[in-house]
């Protein structure tokens, strides 16, 4: 019960600053178009800041074997995500078909699975979720960028990778916590307050995409529904199945299951904006699938805990 409480409040937060930007749209307190800036600060300043700060932690050898599991696991969970979705919409076609995969395979796991890893496993529990996030990053970046952007040429996808402010921010949290470099409050306070903006603004730049949609006619789109069915079904069984038959047990595991069974990526709608597909398609899936959370992540926590905990 307190599981499902803890997420139904995220989900409530999430909602009603989805809502704030939708309402700013509306009543013109905010342009349309100023959403290709918001995206622009929260690829390039926003995201770099929350990646670094989530190093920022004290470093503990003792969990340092469970650590490498961490990435270990999290590799295996996205990358089974990412195949399945590749093998299933190999034939498919059409102009929106690169976000439509990309919303499959990459979770919201920063801000509906922290809260909940928080809750479950404390600050340990955080660790193993950074290490997720790490690998999350690290795709999404290189193959996820690749494939929205189009650049799918190794040369191309190469010089994004190496300019990529994200994947630098990866490299310096390890380096501060790997070296374990002490970092001073004047300037970790500033780059948690930056970071801290990451959820706001992702929704916000969702609610102006909204506002501009017809969610009505949405619900009758067939690549919502399939969209969504494999990214808070499909794609959450067969790797629960697959830790199942691996025998995988402890923290750990139920940690990156439970990221990996998070809705589509909020960055989806950013993305959509950044490279012209269908925004209310983009700004569908976020939200419905965040609202069918409410019922999924509890349930898929209970079954974690008994199972691989």
């Amino acid at each position: 019960m307190e599981l499902a409480l803890i997420t139904v409040k995220q989900v409530a937060i999430l909602f009603c600053l989805i809502f704030t930007g939708y309402v700013c749209v509306r009543v013109k307190a905010i342009r349309p178009e100023a959403k290709k800036a918001f995206s622009d600060l929260l690829l390039y300043l926003v995201v770099p800041a929350m990646v670094i700060h989530s190093y920022m932690i004290e470093f503990d050898p003792r969990i340092l074997p469970n650590l490498a599991l961490s990435f270990g696991l999290s590799l295996v969970l996205i990358g089974t995500g990412l195949v399945l979705v590749m093998a299933a919409t190999w034939k498919k076609k059409g102009k929106d078909l690169p976000i439509m995969r990309f919303a499959c395979i990459f979770s919201n796991a920063a801000y509906m699975g922290f809260p909940l890893i928080q809750a479950l496993f404390g600050s340990e529990g955080l660790i193993y979720a950074s290490a997720y996030v790490t690998v999350f990053n690290l795709l999404l970046w290189t193959f996820g960028y690749g494939m929205v952007s189009g650049n799918v040429r190794a040369r191309e996808v190469l010089r994004s990778v190496c300019r990529n402010p994200v994947l630098i921010s990866v490299l310096i949290g390890l380096v501060i916590y790997l070296g374990r470099i002490p970092v001073p409050a004047v300037v970790k306070q500033p780059v948690s307050l930056v970071g801290n903006m990451n959820t706001p603004l992702s929704m916000l730049i969702t609610g102006m995409i909204i506002a501009e949609s017809d969610l009505k006619k949405l619900l009758g789109n067939r690549s919502l529904a399939w969209v969504i069915a494999a990214r808070m079904l499909v794609i959450p069984v067969i790797c629960f199945g697959l830790f199942v038959l691996l025998g995988v047990r402890g923290m750990a595991a139920e940690v990156v299951l439970l990221l990996e069974a998070c809705p589509c990526a909020a960055i989806t709608s950013v993305f959509a904006v950044q490279f012209h597909y269908d925004e209310g398609l983009a700004a569908g899936v976020v939200v419905f699938s965040t609202f069918l959370s409410i019922l999924t992540l509890p349930l898929c926590a209970m079954l974690i805990s008994m199972v691989v905990g």
